[in-house]
């Protein structure tokens, strides 16, 4: 971030906008003024000059991480926004019958839905996440089928041809998937084109999709198209979407579940 020519005030402003983007994803004009104490008039400005220098990307209503090629590293993600990511888990959860097929695809937020999920009954789960059959496997009751592929170290995920061949074999009743980032025209984004393949197949094969994003994915940039948020059934997050995509979601009439801020 340049640092020439601006105040102090200016530059505690923008360091403090950047760190809400890196943060939480989208973050929204009014709630960057309130917290700066500012106008908004003031912020758009802001967020221009951030713009310009490649810092943050500019959004209708808000910014965003400006980065659309390489995600946060699994092992930061795993523990950023944990609490909202176990609040989703246990919300989805309880959407999950006993005895129901599911698919489930690489993911932090997923693996949590599968901590969630261990005091169901009879599950069959088809997954491409070596960490949710682990996690999984505590349940005996449980039948788990892993997809075979090329394993990626950094996430133990399995992607690939074969992956992908091989979740086309089945129809579930429910896939659970994660995504990187919700572009605000309600495009599903993420970084690596070959898991957005397993992904796309999971949408096809499965007769209900549930989506669990937290609201850092709101407007979070990533190169890759996996397809449009109307394509889901059901998203379970924990904030109300910004307007942009709130309207888009209510048009392609899909549900949206907002989980509350304790799990008690």
């Amino acid at each position: 971030m340049e640092t020439a020519g601006k105040s102090t005030a200016v530059l505690r402003r923008h360091e403090q906008i950047v760190k809400r983007v890196q943060e939480q994803g989208f973050v929204t004009i009014e709630n960057l003024a309130a917290e700066c104490d500012v106008t908004p008039q003031t912020i758009r400005r802001d967020i221009n000059t951030l713009c310009d220098e490649g810092v943050v990307q500019r959004y209708h209503g808000g910014a965003g991480p400006s980065s659309s090629t390489e995600n946060v590293a699994y092992s930061e993600r795993k523990v950023i926004g944990l609490a909202e990511k176990q609040r989703i888990a246990h919300m989805l959860a309880a959407h999950i019958p006993n005895k129901a097929s599911l698919f489930m695809n690489i993911g932090t937020t997923t693996e949590e839905v599968a901590k969630a999920l261990l005091d169901h009954k009879g599950l069959r789960v088809i997954t491409n996440n070596l960490n949710v059959a682990a996690i999984l496997s505590k349940n005996t009751d449980f039948e788990i089928i892993i997809a075979g592929g090329l394993l990626r170290h950094r996430d133990c995920g399995i992607i690939g041809d074969a992956a992908i061949e091989f979740i086309r074999q089945f129809k579930v009743d429910y896939g659970i998937i994660g995504i990187s980032g919700i572009d605000l025209d309600g495009t599903l984004l993420d970084f690596d084109f070959r898991e957005v393949r397993a992904a796309r197949a999971i949408i096809d094969n499965s007769r209900k999709v549930f989506l669990a994003a937290d609201h850092s994915k709101f407007g979070r940039n990533a190169m890759v198209r996996l397809g449009a948020i109307s394509e889901i059934t059901a998203m379970f997050t924990d904030r109300q979407p910004p307007p942009p995509l709130a309207e888009i979601l209510s048009a392609a009439d899909v549900k949206v579940y907002v989980a509350k801020k304790s799990l008690s």
